[in-house]
């Protein structure tokens, strides 16, 4: 049977219904309290009058009244409770107390997952939970999908266990996540997550706000958006095996033409370098001034420009099972320090113009500027790194460039 609540929708009752709601709201559906209306109109007056048999006088300021007696005025005149009422007239009531304590289920096993986590004794990782915490992230999180924090872990742990210079698609990465190549598109709340920590991770003040520096922000991490996007600048880097992409790099090389290549070029599986010293930089203003100044007769340069690309490891890695032998440098500064020691050990790379001796050389050379971000270590040569602390200056390789045209001359001869 269905009851006609005409009369309820009229003005007299939607302030007094309002005030029920919520109270059953946040008690949970209790009956046991009272509801009150500041400066009642006449038409509220009269309600209130008719449920309780109590006059008020038109000159009351509130009226009160127990929930206890307006659920059985209800129960009398309309055949229907309180509560029923009112998901008839305006949809299902919230019970507020069994919320926040699925809510405090649901904080404790984040957080129990997230000490659980291989990630949970990294700093970076520590650093970001408390910044969810501290800026209600996780609360919010916790109300729109309680899965999200879970599955951010997820991510995070696989990227974390991954070999370097063995990218993975974020496609591929959200499906075996989430069961949704979609879930780490720019901008899905996923995404936005994940990058938070990688943020953190790479020492960054925050997460780039356009899509390149995202995409790089990814990549440093090898996970690939965009296998296109994706390039590793080279010079005179030769191919002993026959293909169109090999084809390419032969006829660059021939030239002295710095070229560019992609990751789904390299996908192509014909790029075979010839085993050889090959040497590495950061900035490509080295590379260029190799090109020009040394050209054809530069040995085998890659430019990292910044932190090493998904494409960059991927042709470096086929380098190094081919023979050859990686001399690598980068910028005077945490992050180079950083670069260097990840292409030790994920390359077996020697570190090149990178000593204690080319710092002092390079500050009395070249200019310098504040040193910023978290310090590292140097493991080939920790004075180094005690160096740079010490002085609290960044030098960047552009400053080298003479020393290092030097070296590669040695090397072309």
């Amino acid at each position: 049977m269905v009851q006609d609540l005409t009369e309820l929708r009229g003005e007299g009752w939607k302030r007094l219904l309002a005030a029920a709601r919520r109270s059953l709201e946040r008690t949970g559906g209790a009956l046991d309290r009272s509801i009150g209306l500041s400066s009642p109109t006449d038409a509220e007056r009269r309600v209130v009058i008719g449920i309780t048999g109590s006059y008020r006088p038109q000159t009351v300021g509130r009226l009160t009244i127990q929930l206890a007696a307006l659920d059985a005025a209800l129960r009398q005149r309309h055949a229907t409770s309180l509560h029923d009422a009112l998901i008839m007239l305006g949809g299902p009531l919230r019970d507020r107390p069994a919320e926040r304590e699925r809510e405090q289920r649901q904080r404790a096993a984040a957080i129990s997952r997230a000490a659980a986590s291989v990630l949970a004794s990294e700093a970076w990782f520590g650093s970001w939970w408390s910044a969810l915490a501290d800026d209600g992230t996780i609360t919010r999180l916790l109300r729109r999908d309680d899965r999200l924090l879970e599955h951010a872990v997820g991510v995070l742990e696989h990227l974390h266990s991954r070999a370097p210079g063995h990218p993975i698609p974020l496609p591929v990465l959200a499906e075996q996540i989430t069961g949704d190549t979609k879930a780490l598109l720019a901008g899905a709340p996923l995404a936005t997550l994940v990058l938070r920590a990688l943020a953190i991770r790479s020492d960054l003040e925050s997460v780039p706000r356009d899509r390149t520096g995202q995409r790089a922000l990814w990549e440093m991490h090898d996970a690939i958006p965009d296998d296109l996007a994706s390039q590793v600048l080279v010079l005179n880097v030769a191919c002993g095996t026959p293909g169109l992409v090999s084809g390419w790099l032969n006829d660059a090389s021939q030239c002295g033409v710095p070229f560019r290549l992609t990751l789904q070029q390299l996908a192509t599986g014909d790029v075979r370098p010839e085993p050889a010293d090959i040497f590495v930089c950061e900035n490509p203003a080295v590379l260029s001034v190799a090109a020009s100044d040394l050209g054809r007769h530069c040995p085998p340069l890659v430019c990292t420009e910044g932190v090493p690309s998904a494409a960059c490891h991927k042709l470096l890695g086929s380098a190094v099972a081919q023979g050859a032998r990686l001399h690598w440098r980068a910028d005077f500064d945490w992050t180079g320090l950083r670069i260097v020691s990840a292409a030790i050990t994920s390359h077996g790379a020697r570190p090149w113009r990178m000593t204690a001796a080319d710092y002092r050389h390079a500050l009395d050379t070249g200019e310098s500027t504040p040193l910023t971000g978290s310090p590292t270590d140097s493991p080939w040569e920790p004075g180094l790194a005690a160096l740079l602390a010490e002085h609290g200056r960044a030098v960047m390789e552009e400053r080298l460039i003479a020393m290092l045209l030097t070296d590669l001359a040695g090397e072309g001869r």
